[in-house]
């Protein structure tokens, strides 16, 4: 039995190891990316139609086994199509890492806790009279493409512009207020769904629309709901809610790495949906 791991391991360099600790890696994270998605349904009927093409190879069913193999011909043209979705998410988080970044929001600290302190006062005033809202904060991935889909404003963050806004019977009342910097860019702005089976049926359209926009960008998302004045943050596809607007200024700080904050940051109630 020695002798039989002596010759296996003879040739096994530092190299070798270094090799299956970056593929280990890579495929770990690939898991984390799909996990919660219906590519994970998918990846097990692909697994279903490898076994059973080896199987019917096996087994002498000849008709079965060359349709199969068309198929997994196929089929690799299909998978780009149908993990486009994921395959752009993982292009967009290596565009986004260490190496390519840049400041965040363009913005002075200063600056960015005035933005912070007019979004978290407005959620809270939002949230005492049930006003159902949405607030996209753009961070390294652009949002043009939905900024085109609602009404431009051009006007820098306030509370107060941000609480008339989103209220009820008026023009931009739904749909999503996307900013930019301080510069609230534009409002009633439609965003994608998110497609998470595993979502809470409690949860209505504000809340996935904010799921959708974090699991496609790095953007950060507020949203005040209408049914119970409820405030949450969703990040990178997760929900986090019932935050008051202190724990809410302390996360969003904490987000954007602004420094001297308080201690005891991100005690609010998860719900990852």
């Amino acid at each position: 039995m020695s002798l039989q791991l002596f010759e296996l391991f003879k040739g096994f360099r530092l190299m070798d190891l270094l090799d299956i600790a970056i593929v280990a890696y890579v495929s770990y994270k690939a898991i984390q990316l799909i996990q919660g998605t219906r590519a994970v349904q998918l990846l097990k009927g692909l697994v279903v139609l490898l076994i059973s093409t080896k199987l019917s190879e096996w087994l002498g069913l000849y008709t079965i086994n060359w349709i199969l193999r068309n198929t997994m011909t196929v089929g690799v043209i299909a998978l780009l199509v149908v993990f486009q979705p994921e395959l752009r998410r993982a292009l967009e988080q290596l565009g986004r890492g260490k190496f390519f970044s840049s400041s965040l929001l363009g913005l002075a600290e200063e600056e960015l806790n005035k933005v912070i302190d007019h979004i978290a006062e407005a959620a809270e005033e939002l949230s005492k009279g049930q006003i159902g809202a949405l607030i996209v904060l753009e961070k390294e991935t652009g949002l043009n493409e939905y900024i085109e889909t609602g009404v431009k404003i051009g006007g820098s963050v306030s509370t107060e512009l941000l609480i008339n806004i989103f209220m009820p019977n008026t023009p931009l009342h739904d749909g999503a207020v996307i900013v930019r910097n301080d510069m609230i860019v534009a409002a009633g702005c439609y965003l994608p769904l998110s497609e998470n089976p595993n979502l809470s049926k409690e949860l209505g359209t504000r809340h996935r629309a904010a799921l959708g926009i974090t699991e496609e960008t790095d953007a950060v998302a507020i949203i005040v709901s209408e049914e119970t004045g409820v405030v949450s943050v969703a990040k990178e596809g997760k929900l986090s809610r019932y935050l008051d607007v202190k724990t809410l200024k302390n996360m969003l700080r904490d987000i954007y790495e602004i420094k001297d904050k308080k201690p005891s940051l991100w005690h609010w109630r998860k719900n990852h949906a």
